[in-house]
């Protein structure tokens, strides 16, 4: 075998994987052309170059290793098996990083009406209804809610008080994360603190989205386009 061709392909093989930008398919490529490399070490002198070789293998240890984990990330197995229905509604997040959001989640259905937050109260609880029909008092106004929708997630993104009082019937199923530990996790680990932002994210949208604007505003809270009347927003 040519080692010069060897050496080239090596080398074509990090200058093509610093070129892809796929995760996976750049790492696949390093570890070719760190193959390759090892294979030149064998044969481009008399003797083996045994302090080359050994190097680079570590660097093909530590790449196979990042890339199984990166893989272990999008596998769906990852998720533990009462929260794997929900894989579908949580799409924009890799199983792996969904599995350290639901870490300290509970999941159950609800015996009773409850009231999951309350207008300028203390919330202490991030919700996930799952299916049950909602209704929200705000302002004065009160509305309906379809399932599907995080609660709480106000507070918990501004570490604000309710924003609204949102009731819930018996017989809903739901998922509960209790702040303090969503706190004290994303401390220890911003990944899964920007994976459970992304899926707010992705809620708060939505609720702009299919939002309706209140009938009257408290004075100065958004400001008035004319003596009277005040401008309307979504809630």
């Amino acid at each position: 075998m040519n080692p010069d061709f060897v050496v080239w392909a090596g080398a074509g093989a990090f200058v093509l994987g610093y070129l892809i930008i796929n995760q996976v398919m750049l790492r696949v490529v390093l570890l070719i052309g760190t193959f390759l490399y090892i294979v030149y070490y064998f044969i481009a002198a008399d003797d083996p170059l045994w302090g080359a070789i050994y190097t680079s293998t570590l660097t093909l240890l530590a790449n196979m290793i990042g890339l199984t984990m990166l893989l272990m990330r999008r596998a769906g197995w990852m998720l533990p098996a009462r929260f794997r229905d929900l894989r579908d509604r949580f799409s924009n997040v890799p199983p792996g990083d969904l599995r350290s959001v639901l870490k300290h989640a509970e999941r159950w259905v609800t015996d009773r009406p409850m009231t999951l937050t309350t207008e300028g109260a203390r919330v202490d609880t991030l919700y996930f209804v799952i299916k049950g029909r909602l209704e929200a008092e705000k302002l004065g106004e009160t509305f309906r809610i379809p399932p599907g929708v995080f609660v709480g997630e106000v507070a918990y993104l501004m570490n604000s008080k309710g924003s609204a009082t949102v009731r819930l019937e018996a017989g809903a199923e739901i998922i509960a994360w209790p702040l303090d530990k969503l706190k004290a996790q994303a401390r220890r680990n911003p990944r899964a603190e920007l994976a459970l932002n992304s899926i707010i994210s992705t809620d708060l949208a939505a609720k702009v989205a299919l939002a309706v604007a209140p009938k009257v505003l408290p004075a100065g809270l958004i400001g008035e386009d004319e003596p009277g009347h005040r401008m309307a927003a979504t809630p």
